[in-house]
C-alpha cells in the first residue's frame, strides 16, 4: 500500500550487547531524510540487548549511516546508529566512536579496504542447508563457485542479498560460493576510512533480513563444522596511496614488517572474544595460516599475510590479511590496521 508522501519509515539498526548481534526498529518521520543527522536521536531498552541493567535501561541511537531501505522501497530508509549509554559515553561494543578518530588522524594516508565477507547457510534447525540430514555431503572439491543443484545450495538467497545491497547504496563488488557446500562470500569495497565498517555490518543486516524471508538463517560462526571442511573468515586487503602508487611494493614489504611485530594485538582484534573464536579456523590447514606464528608470500593463502600475484608483478597495489575471522568487527579491524601501518603505534 503506498504512504502518505510527508511520511517516511526510518528503520534504526545497531549492534548488540554480543558484538555480533544486530537489532532494529522502525519509527514514523514526517519527511524524507537526506542524511542521517537530520534524524533525531532515539533510544532502546538495553537491559534486553545487554547492553544496560534494568534498573537504567536507555541507551541511545546516534544515527550515523543511512541507507536506502531494499525492503519498504519508495523513499524509506535504514539507519546504522552508534549506541550510547545513558552518560553520554560509547557502549562497550560501539567500536565505531574510535574507529572514527583513528581514519580521521590517518585521513591523509588516503587507506582503503576491501572486506571478504564468507558466512554458511543453515536450515532453521542450525543444519547447513542443503547438506542430507543423516550424514554429510561429499567432500571440498566442486562446490567452490560451482554450478548445479548438487553442489550450490541457497543462490536465489546470494542474488536477493547482492540486490539488495546494491539498492541501499553499499559498496558491495561481488559474490561467490565457497569451498565448503552453504558456504558462500561476498565481498564490499574499496571503501575508504570509516565508510568500509558502516557497509559491512548494513550488508550484514540486509544478509540476515533477507535470509528470514527465505526461512533459512545465516551464520558467521569462523568453524561451523568441526572436521575437514574449510572454515569462514573476513579476508582483508589493504592499502595506502601510497602503496597503489608506482613501486608501491616498498610500503606494502614495510607494512607487512609493522604487522609482524604487532601479530598477537591483530589476533585479539581480528574476532569478538579476542582470539578463542579464530582458534578453532586458525589451524595451518584449508587455507589457513596457525594462530601462533606469523607468515607473509606472494600469492600463498596458507599465510597470515598474502600479496597478490598481480601486485607483486606489477610492484604497487594493497595486501591482503587473512586473519580476520568471518564474525570480526570490521570497524575493530580497520582501525588495528590503520594505527599499525598509518600511524606506527
Amino acid at each position: 500500500l503506498p504512504i502518505p508522501d510527508d511520511k517516511c519509515q526510518v528503520m534504526y539498526c545497531w549492534i548488540d550487547g554480543t558484538g555480533e548481534g544486530l537489532r532494529s526498529k522502525t519509527r514514523t518521520v514526517n519527511f524524507v531524510p537526506k542524511g542521517p543527522s537530520e534524524l533525531p536521536i532515539w533510544n532502546f531498552d538495553g537491559s534486553s540487548t545487554g547492553q544496560a541493567e534494568g534498573s537504567n535501561s536507555d541507551v541511545y541511537l546516534h544515527p550515523v549511516a543511512m541507507f536506502l531501505d531494499p525492503f519498504r522501497l519508495g523513499n524509506n530508509k535504514i539507519v546504522l546508529c552508534e549506541t550510547y549509554r545513558h552518560n553520554k559515553k560509547p557502549t562497550a561494543t560501539n567500536h565505531r566512536h574510535k574507529c572514527v578518530e583513528v581514519m580521521t588522524r590517518a585521513k591523509d594516508q588516503h587507506p582503503w579496504f576491501g572486506m571478504e565477507q564468507e558466512y554458511t547457510l543453515l536450515d532453521t534447525d542450525n543444519h547447513p542447508f542443503g547438506w542430507p540430514k543423516n550424514g554429510f555431503p561429499g567432500p571440498q572439491g566442486p562446490y567452490y563457485c560451482g554450478v548445479g543443484a548438487n553442489r550450490v545450495f541457497g543462490r536465489d538467497v546470494v542474488e536477493a542479498h547482492y540486490r539488495a545491497c546494491l539498492y541501499a547504496g553499499i559498496n558491495i563488488s561481488g559474490e561467490n560460493a565457497e569451498v565448503m557446500p552453504a558456504q558462500w562470500e561476498y565481498q564490499v569495497g574499496p571503501c575508504e576510512g570509516i565508510t568500509i565498517g558502516d557497509d559491512l555490518w548494513m550488508s550484514r543486516y540486509i544478509l540476515h533480513r533477507v535470509a528470514e524471508d527465505f526461512n533459512v538463517v545465516v551464520t558467521l560462526d569462523p568453524k561451523p563444522i568441526p572436521g575437514d571442511w574449510n572454515g569462514a573468515g573476513m579476508h582483508s586487503n589493504f592499502s595506502t596511496q601510497a602503496m597503489r602508487d608506482p613501486n608501491g611494493i616498498v610500503e606494502i614489504e614495510k607494512a607487512i614488517d609493522k604487522l609482524s611485530r604487532h601479530h598477537i594485538r591483530h589476533i585479539k582484534a581480528y574476532d569478538p572474544k579476542e582470539g578463542k573464536d579464530n582458534e578453532r579456523r586458525l589451524t595451518g590447514l584449508h587455507e589457513t595460516s596457525s594462530i601462533h606464528d606469523f607468515s607473509a608470500g606472494v600469492a600463498n593463502r596458507g599465510c597470515s599475510i598474502r600479496i597478490p600475484r598481480g601486485c607483486a608483478e606489477e610492484k604497487m597495489g594493497y595486501l591482503e590479511d587473512r586473519r580476520p575471522s568471518s564474525n570480526a568487527d570490521p570497524y575493530m579491524v580497520s582501525e588495528v590496521l590503520v594505527r599499525t601501518i598509518c600511524l606506527d603505534e
